[in-house]
């Protein structure tokens, strides 16, 4: 019997050869040309995917001030990020509302759709065949060729901020790889964690994020205390998901030297704590792009997937990735964590002389 992913992943492949030989449309190496005024986007459905396309929404508000621009998001994590982006006009919850969803964006034609998938997705092809747009482009992949008038032909380990930056070329724009550094966008900040802010200074702490996307991401609690007892002069924050909480204050309570600090109650908070520290040590998450958005040095623990290593790395920041044998990052040692972590605070301790 085929293993789940793999079964997945082939359903994929047919359904979009399928739209292939029902939609064929003729490919053009030409940049868009004609008058600009509106384009939707098909927007990832994680958070790291989310904070990754930040950039080509800033560039795209910069250059065209009155453009409307239009997220079609696939699941509520990925509206409720974008809920507050000042770059957008109007975010459209696919899988919410049909009624709505037809009268906002499959009822009018757009001058472009832009799909952000770098491989085939049954949700993403069917709505760029469904929306409306007299220019449809996406990522190059042989199961893109005929769906689109356009496809961006770019190295398929590119990290994910320069591909959707990748749009720009095709509107005659140049961005620099500053230009594509991500953002998170404002969202409500509670009182405690503004009091905690306030009291905290920067760079003076290293974060630990003990959570992760999967039980394959995770590294043991077990794993995270000997790594913190290894550095007693070291100063920690931990940072975790809601369901993690408890083990956040099991550390906090077990080592005098990691400082209790208030459960963030979304990503706008924890980049805020971010934006303080002088390092953060994370697993394969969002946190590491949170550690992009602001030039925070990181040490990332991964597993053996060589896409995650390139399409998902840190990115403009001062990094190191540990990469676990094993498809697991429980499988990480503590000591090569600590040798890294010894390594950063020596740099750092360099660079404040």
């Amino acid at each position: 019997m085929p293993h789940p992913i793999k079964k997945k992943r082939l359903l994929r492949r047919l359904f979009a050869r399928a739209l292939q030989l029902l939609a064929h449309k003729e490919l053009s190496n030409q940049p868009f040309t004609g008058q600009l005024d509106s384009i939707v986007i098909l927007a990832q459905e994680k958070l790291g995917d989310s904070i990754l396309l930040t950039p080509l929404l800033r560039n795209l508000r910069h250059h065209f001030p009155n453009l409307e621009i239009h997220l079609c998001c696939f699941t509520k994590a990925s509206a409720q990020f974008f809920r507050n982006d000042p770059h957008i006009t109007a975010i459209h919850e696919v899988k919410k509302n049909f009624a709505t969803y037809y009268r906002n964006v499959l009822s009018r034609k757009f001058d472009i759709l832009f799909n952000t998938k770098d491989s085939p997705s049954t949700h993403f092809l069917l709505q760029t065949l469904l929306i409306r747009a007299r220019f449809k482009t996406g990522l190059k992949n042989p199961y893109h060729e005929g769906l689109f008038n356009h496809l961006i032909a770019i190295e398929f380990n590119t990290q994910m901020a320069l591909k959707n930056c990748s749009l720009l070329s095709l509107l005659s724009i140049n961005a620099t790889e500053e230009e594509c550094r991500p953002y998170i966008p404002p969202a409500p900040v509670s009182g405690i964690m503004k009091s905690f802010i306030e009291r905290m200074k920067s760079g003076i702490f290293t974060g630990l994020n003990i959570s992760a996307g999967g039980p394959l991401r995770q590294w043991p609690e077990k794993k995270w205390s000997e790594l913190i007892a290894a550095f007693p002069e070291e100063q920690f924050i931990v940072f975790s998901a809601p369901e993690d909480s408890e083990m956040k204050q099991r550390i906090e309570r077990t080592h005098s030297n990691v400082t209790s600090s208030p459960l963030t109650a979304n990503i706008y908070e924890a980049g805020l704590l971010v934006k303080m520290l002088k390092l953060l040590v994370t697993p394969d998450t969002s946190m590491v792009h949170v550690a992009s958005c602001y030039n925070i040095p990181v040490i990332a623990l991964y597993r053996e997937a060589a896409q995650d290593l390139s399409r998902f790395s840190p990115y403009l920041i001062d990094f190191e990735q540990i990469i676990s044998r094993t498809s697991t990052v429980a499988d990480i040692d503590v000591q090569t964590v600590s040798s890294a972590l010894q390594k950063k605070l020596h740099e750092d301790r360099l660079k404040q002389k």
